[in-house]
């Protein structure tokens, strides 16, 4: 398997250099060079088939051997090994409820797919990863439990101070060991930035080991499409066309929908939808694509203000609007919105939202109104709701029970380092704390 750098400048690396060192050094983002599309006996038997089946045939023909069969077999087995429910909302709606393994969140499925895939790749070569990862809320927990123990790598987690809910804050802060967390004073934007500039500095190249665990990570993107066959395989015998709508943020999400499509899965449409933070929604409707500072939201997850996946996204298009403008529809909902979908899906069908599968939801019924026909729609639910406890319960006034494994990291105390936002002083620690640890 070969991969290439949206940005055309990098040369083509190999799946074990993409997935360790995370990005190409001209800063674009790797995707495959051939895209395969599965045969037409794949789709055919798609609804027979389990979960882990179709990631290992979808994994298997992306990867061209670059991992060994039983290797990858064992690989997805272990990282898969929690349930991937298809709720029926209403008549043609669906929630793929994606918040199933160990810390509630849809990141799991990347980041402990990504955490055996790097060990299998670095295992009996004595070399260091150090992972540096930010989050806007679930990337962060997902990613530490992913790496946790992992021999041979170091996570460090950027998250915004007051900028997660408590719940997320205690999942992220409370690992330990292998993985630190930074409180960092600003925004998400500024713990993305802080990531990318560390990536970019030659002294910190020299000394560290760097790789990335957000979606910007090919490892992380690639396990994110095989959801996208699941879903379709429950629904494809009731012969209506398939539309997924996903809540987006920083829009690796629905990159490994597209990724599933060009493969040859025949999903009718994408549905981008956003919380007010709507630089894609914006770019759909105009053409004009303009980050601009993140707005704090009660879907949190979501509070980005310039999408690193966006560049992969045009390019799995070829770079050209009207073909990315045909496959994906965008729209931009407000808080007061979403906390009205959440209060009426409680209401009149039972059921407790999230606020960013609520914003899901907004998006479906827009698309829907304004298309014709007929169509079975699928939500990407992508958190559990009582990792939002402060948020869901008042709206629907009603508790939400809390799981087990989330009360246990309530109980765990907080250890997080205070940083500004200045990339100077991330730069210090990272050598203090890191450089500093393999010397001595």
């Amino acid at each position: 398997m070969k991969l290439y750098s949206t940005k055309g400048i990098s040369k083509n690396v190999s799946l074990k250099e993409a997935v360790l060192t995370g990005l190409p050094s001209d800063n674009g983002l790797f995707l495959p060079v051939n895209i395969p599309k599965l045969p037409a006996s794949f789709f055919e038997s798609l609804d027979q088939k389990s979960f882990t089946e179709i990631a290992f045939e979808v994994a298997s023909a992306l990867f061209d051997g670059a991992v060994e069969a039983p290797a990858l077999k064992q690989l997805i087995e272990d990282a898969f090994d929690f349930d991937i429910p298809l709720v029926e909302l209403e008549p043609n709606v669906h929630v793929l409820e994606l918040f199933h393994g160990p810390t509630f969140a849809f990141k799991d499925f990347g980041a402990r797919f990504m955490s055996r895939l790097m060990a299998y790749f670095l295992k009996n070569t004595n070399q260091e990863i150090n992972i540096l990862v930010a989050t806007s809320g679930d990337t962060g927990s997902a990613v530490g439990q992913g790496f946790y123990g992992v021999e041979g790598i170091k996570v460090t987690i950027l998250y915004p101070k007051g900028k997660v809910s408590g719940i997320q804050e205690k999942q992220l802060t409370t690992i330990g060991g292998n993985v630190t967390a930074l409180e960092i004073d600003g925004n998400f934007d500024d713990c993305q930035r802080l990531v990318k500039a560390a990536f970019l500095d030659t002294e910190l190249n020299e000394k560290l080991n760097l790789s990335s665990a957000n979606s910007i990570n090919i490892a992380r993107l690639i396990p994110q499409s095989f959801y996208y066959f699941y879903a379709y395989g429950k629904l494809k015998n009731q012969g209506l066309p398939v539309v997924f709508s996903v809540p987006s943020g920083n829009f690796g999400n629905i990159s490994g929908g597209l990724l599933a499509q060009k493969m040859g899965l025949p999903i009718e449409h994408f549905i981008a939808s956003t919380n007010v933070n709507d630089i894609v929604p914006t770019y759909l409707a105009t053409g004009n694509f303009e980050p601009k500072p993140s707005k704090e939201t009660i879907s949190n997850a979501m509070d980005v203000g310039d999408p690193s996946n966006f560049p992969r996204m045009l390019s799995l298009f070829d770079n050209k609007y009207e073909k990315l403008k045909n496959a994906v529809s965008g729209y931009a909902f407000t808080d007061t919105e979403t906390k009205e979908m959440m209060k009426s899906t409680y209401d009149y069908k039972g059921y407790v939202m999230c606020p960013h599968t609520a914003v899901a939801n907004l998006g479906l019924k827009k698309w829907v109104a304004e298309n014709e026909g007929a169509y079975s729609g699928v939500l990407l639910s992508t958190a559990h709701p009582a990792k939002f406890l402060d948020v869901v319960e008042p709206i629907i006034n009603q508790k939400v029970e809390l799981p087990d494994r989330l009360k246990s990291a309530l109980d765990g105390e907080k250890q997080a380092i205070s940083l500004g936002s200045d990339f100077e002083g991330f730069k210090g620690f990272l050598i203090t704390n890191i450089f500093s640890d393999r010397i001595n």
